[in-house]
């Protein structure tokens, strides 16, 4: 029997990504009936690095930012996760992602751990310029905190693979000239021409659509002329509606930082991400679509909803307006604990986060392997191992969430759980 006196508090009144992480990885670790040492270690991160570091302006100041890698978890291997620039960044933020990474890498069967970090900054008011000194600069402050098999960063929120490039660049530059090619790896997400592989750009996306698809085989459900909204426009929104489509599902609503769009008849995806590409990264005045309040989005009518942003967007104050019939989590978190209960009261269906958008880091793992093997690969035989991947992973949360009678998000979580709990039994806790 587990005890309440081993778990870390959880305020009902606290909205905050730990909170809801940490509600969500107890619910599982109970019905599991986890191990009480284990679970004590899994409630807490290894390592939370904070650094604080100068970077000179294009008008020849010098701004100090703050940076974050959080790492949750090794058991399983080398720490991963990706590296975000926004605003919203903090200790809190870095340890809720990194412990979403752990479970996520778990779940998809790689040899990885879960870390986060970033940069709490707002990447639009600064030059491309800036944004490279301020990346190499917090390159070269993590030092040896990241390496290739240890702490593997990835593209996330505001950054991509010219991010990654740099990153890889100041990192193998610290190296002997003999031994930098074999630093390659130290990042994933980077350009096809600098060691990426080919289709990492739309691996997210396309799990995402792909869990969508292998629920609607399940449920019989013909995607043609179902219709969807995507909350974010960026690379995962992007490629998913860009899958959803070739399906033959109809793109009716879109929200980004900037607006609320939606035309019934339904958003040609191509189109709109020709426009955004054009005005400044938004969708705001996107022709012929109707402008709608914040606050609408999530209620309109459709059958799928796919939020692609950030966390904590389906909350206890939005999710009985929804009408959709699932919810495809292409984000970290965007559906809170009260926000979920409320969806399942209402018979909808969630694809979880650590399931729903694990083809990022799957499509990193291949990356990864190409660089420390010396090998290349193309992009059908990247899709093709992304979708038996994805598959395996989605069959054994399907079977168990319809076994165990439970919903698919604390199914995720048991297994992703477990296959932890089964290392740290088979090696035992040092000394």
């Amino acid at each position: 029997m587990i005890t309440k006196d081993i778990q870390l508090p959880v305020k009902k009144n606290e909205k905050g990504m730990v909170a809801n992480v940490l509600e969500q990885f107890n619910k599982a670790a109970d019905h599991i009936n986890l191990n009480p040492n284990i679970r004590r270690i899994l409630n807490v991160t290894n390592n939370e690095i904070i650094i604080h570091f100068p970077v000179k302006m294009d008008n020849g100041d010098v701004e100090i930012f703050t940076g974050y890698r959080v790492q949750h978890n090794n058991a399983l291997g080398p720490y991963k996760g990706g590296l975000r620039y926004h605003e919203t960044v903090d200790i809190d933020a870095a340890k809720a992602l990194a412990m979403w990474m752990t479970w996520k890498t778990s779940l998809a069967g790689l040899p990885y751990g879960g870390a986060k970090g970033g940069i709490q900054i707002n990447p639009k008011l600064y030059s491309q310029s800036e944004l490279e000194r301020i990346t190499r600069r917090f390159t070269y402050a993590l030092g040896d905190n990241i390496g290739p098999e240890h702490d593997i960063p990835a593209p996330d929120v505001n950054t991509n693979a010219q991010t990654m490039a740099w990153i890889a660049d100041t990192y193998m530059s610290t190296k002997g000239p003999s031994e930098r090619s074999t630093y390659q790896h130290v990042v994933t997400g980077k350009p096809v021409g600098s060691g990426g592989i080919e289709g990492r750009d739309r691996s997210t996306g396309y799990g995402v659509f792909l869990t969508i698809k292998l629920w609607a085989e399940k449920r019989n459900v013909n995607l043609k002329g179902k219709t969807f909204i995507v909350q974010g426009f960026g690379n995962v929104g992007y490629w998913a509606s860009h899958f959803m489509e070739q399906e033959g599902a109809i793109l009716v609503g879109v929200q980004d930082a900037f607006s609320s769009i939606y035309k019934s008849e339904g958003i040609e995806v191509k189109q709109l991400q020709a426009y955004v590409t054009n005005n400044e990264g938004s969708i705001k005045n996107f022709a012929n679509s109707e402008a709608i309040e914040k606050e609408e989005f999530f209620a309109l009518a459709c059958d799928i909803i796919i939020p692609a942003a950030l966390g904590n967007q389906i909350t206890e104050h939005n999710a009985a307006s929804i009408k959709a019939n699932l919810i495809a989590e292409g984000a970290n978190g965007p559906t809170n604990v009260e926000g979920e209960a409320i969806l399942l009261a209402n018979g909808i269906e969630i694809i979880p986060d650590i399931l729903c958008n694990s083809g990022g880091v799957i499509g990193s793992y291949f990356e990864w392997l190409q660089n420390r093997n010396g090998e290349l690969w193309h992009m059908d035989e990247v899709i093709l191992k992304l979708e038996k991947v994805l598959k395996e992973s989605f069959n054994k949360v399907y079977d168990y969430s319809i076994s165990e009678g439970v919903d698919m998000r604390t199914a995720a979580f048991s297994i992703a759980i477990q296959r932890i709990e089964k290392a740290y039994i088979q090696r035992g806790i040092f000394p």
